[in-house]
């Protein structure tokens, strides 16, 4: 199993290289950038779209700049904004002890390569320097920390909520496999798997949070105005009121899933030999279910509890967090790609995609620790 691990370690490295590569490439021939945010911001413009082109009647000043959002503005901005984000340097004649600008004589401006860029970039992130912010002037990890909670909170209560229901009641449709009870919630899973989850969210705040109804829960936040008053108690009671809706949106499809694959995976097993042997021995139903069906028939599904996991934390929450003003990474990430903050869309990217990778290691790890007699290197 040791050999197994350290070969799966191994191709993390390339993986996550790869998804690197093609993302940096990608962004590469995506119009506008940092810079040319912040040209369209001083010309009051949020459209950084409109200001990227050709620069013909830009002047002699900014001929050479690149940007026709630069009209008006002098050269040695637009250079300190290029080497600030990392897209130039300064290049100084030998001896030179002033600060570096275009103002220097004994100075001039270099466009740095993108394949350098990328090399430099990876290097930070090797280290797991991930940077500042271009526009929120904090650091990329302070900022990630900071909106975690809110994602944690949505994708554990709901992976948990979604296991609470799903293997019970999917137990259950195995029993009575065929029957009335599995007719009628299998279509009541089906319709729930078929209402997308910001749907939902919409449904569940007409009804129950002051729409047009019921006032029981609040509309937005994850926390009311007064919660650094409120005692211990009183904080836990209303960290749940506040997280109700957005996890009864966020599990809708989640237990629909994994109910029919409790279903399922109970089905195959109740159907093999060694159970009819175990009710020819005389055990009771109760037994034979939970005694020697249930650990081999939850192998897929106790091995997926962290993958599942982290595709409810990381998926699909960006809807949510709109609808519930919910301020987490679904709404970062959102934010970081449309003003161009490349520190935040390159270094989540690798964390989090260091993290997908490691957990699908956990993965295999939980079916071993599940079922011992699963040898990944014999299969191998």
């Amino acid at each position: 199993m040791g050999a197994y691990i350290l070969r799966r370690l191994l191709l993390v490295i390339p993986t996550l290289l790869g998804v690197m590569v093609i993302n940096f490439g990608l962004v590469q021939f995506v119009p506008g950038g940092p810079v040319e945010q912040v040209l369209a911001r001083i010309e009051g413009d949020g459209d950084s779209i409109k200001n990227i082109g050709g620069t013909e009647d830009a002047g002699t000043d900014t001929e050479d700049s690149g940007y026709s959002g630069a009209k008006g503005l002098p050269p040695e901005f637009l250079a300190q904004l290029e080497v600030q984000f990392g897209f130039a340097r300064y290049v100084c004649d030998e001896g030179f002890t002033g600060t570096p600008s275009l103002k220097a004589p004994e100075c001039h401006k270099e466009k740095i390569p993108a394949l350098e860029r990328f090399f430099i970039m990876m290097g930070h992130y090797l280290r797991f320097d991930f940077g500042e912010s271009y526009f929120r002037k904090i650091s990329v990890v302070d900022l990630v920390l900071e909106k975690m909670p809110v994602s944690i909170s949505l994708g554990l209560w709901s992976t948990l909520i979604a296991y609470l229901i799903s293997i019970p009641l999917g137990i259950r449709k195995a029993v009575r496999d065929g029957s009335r009870f599995d007719t009628w919630t299998s279509g009541i899973i089906i319709a729930a798997y078929a209402i997308p989850s910001f749907l939902f969210a919409i449904m569940l705040m007409v009804v129950f949070a002051g729409g047009s109804y019921f006032q029981w829960f609040p509309l937005r936040g994850l926390t009311s105005e007064n919660w650094d008053n409120l005692s211990m108690m009183g904080k836990i009671g209303d960290y749940f009121w506040h997280i109700t809706l957005p996890v009864l949106a966020q599990i809708i499809s989640a237990f629909a899933t994994l109910t029919l694959l409790t279903k399922n995976s109970f089905l195959d097993e109740i159907r093999k030999q060694y159970v009819m042997t175990a009710r020819a021995k005389g055990l009771s139903e109760s037994r034979v279910l939970y005694g020697h069906v249930f650990r081999n028939a939850m192998l897929i599904v106790i091995a997926g509890f962290p993958g599942l996991f982290l595709s409810v934390f990381f998926g699909a929450s960006l809807l949510l967090e709109v609808i519930f003003s919910l301020d987490g990474l679904g709404q970062l990430g959102y934010r970081s790609v449309v003003e161009r903050d490349y520190p935040i869309v390159f270094g989540t990217l690798f964390a989090f995609g260091l993290i997908g990778l490691v957990v699908g290691i956990v993965s295999d790890l939980m079916y071993v620790l599940v079922d011992p007699r699963i040898d990944f290197e014999r299969r191998e």
